[in-house]
């Protein structure tokens, strides 16, 4: 992967941290920045999960490629939740 594609990974990823965000049931009172970390690291996992689960590079969207790097993320926008409340309970 060269540089365009880590940038591209990047801003992918920011657009799925809030995507999952909006999927995440109820209200997650994490910070924007905690948000776009998530959306990082679950854009770079769904893209490993899609791949090992055969989806390949198609011309135009990979739609279950999206999915899973959303699902992803609303799933670690939950755990991240979940941590960050009871780190600022304290």
């Amino acid at each position: 992967m060269g540089i365009g594609g880590v940038i591209s990974a990047l801003i992918v990823g920011l657009i799925i941290g809030f995507l999952g965000r909006l999927v995440a049931p109820g209200k997650q009172a994490i910070p924007v920045w905690l948000t776009i970390v998530v959306g990082i690291v679950a854009a770079f996992l769904g893209t490993f999960v899609a791949r090992a689960l055969g989806v390949e590079d198609t011309p135009g969207i990979d739609w279950i490629e999206i999915i899973v790097q959303v699902v992803l993320a609303a799933v670690g926008v939950s755990l991240a939740a979940g941590f960050w409340g009871k780190k600022q309970v304290r």
